[in-house]
């Protein structure tokens, strides 16, 4: 797994410039919605390469040792949980709002996360309900492949039947992850698709930054 952690490093250099792009996309009259693809097409990248690296070996992939151990400590099957997509639109939402709100009063219209439109906040809210069944319904999967522990005792047939489920059930937590990236971005507008994609990408870089300040100094555990 050592080509996966090196695409890892890799994936995420280029995901900082991409974002950079977006940034600098704001406060220019670059065609975002080409930049919007771009990044989406990234995040389809990053999955496709963990779908081959889980077939060779799920046990690993799940374990994420490539991650920093804060990233690995908010993990849901081996990466973010799909329903952070809506907290995180809830909360820019609310920030943007509270900031223009003297001019959303006066009916000037801003066309960021804080103007969602009463449709827009319908779709989220049911995207979200939908999210939320698939993710409980991927969750109870994991718990059942993990009360099966037992099975480890059985036949090697037994066992490669399970480590295939494994590898399912994270396809199917990816695959959740990257159609919530894909569906929210679909609802908003290029210019809130931009502020979701900055913002999503911020908390993930962060995050990871994080990660690897406490991980260097932390001390080893012998």
């Amino acid at each position: 797994m050592t080509n996966f952690a090196q695409f890892y490093e890799s994936w995420h250099t280029q995901f900082n410039n991409l974002i950079h792009q977006l940034k600098l996309s704001t406060s220019t009259q670059t065609d975002s919605e080409e930049l919007i693809q771009k990044v989406l097409s990234h995040h389809q990248d990053y999955y496709n390469a963990k779908s081959m690296a889980a077939e060779k070996d799920p046990l690993h992939v799940l374990a994420s040792p490539w991650a920093t151990t804060l990233e690995r400590s908010l993990h849901w099957i081996a990466g973010w949980r799909p329903t952070t997509a809506f907290h995180l639109i809830y909360t820019e939402s609310s920030l943007l709002f509270e900031s223009h709100i003297i001019d959303i009063l006066r009916g000037f219209r801003t066309g960021d996360l804080g103007d969602l439109s009463p449709n827009q906040f319908r779709r989220v809210s049911d995207l979200q309900c939908d999210t939320v069944k698939e993710e409980n319904a991927i969750t109870e999967e994991l718990s059942e492949w993990q009360d099966s522990a037992s099975d480890m005792m059985g036949s090697e047939a037994d066992i490669n039947d399970k480590i295939e489920r494994l590898v399912s059930i994270i396809k199917k937590a990816d695959d959740l992850r990257l159609r919530t990236l894909r569906s929210v971005v679909e609802f908003l507008s290029p210019q809130q698709a931009v502020e979701f994609l900055i913002a999503s990408a911020e908390l993930v870089v962060g995050i990871r930054g994080w990660g690897l300040n406490h991980d260097r100094s932390r001390p080893r555990i012998r």
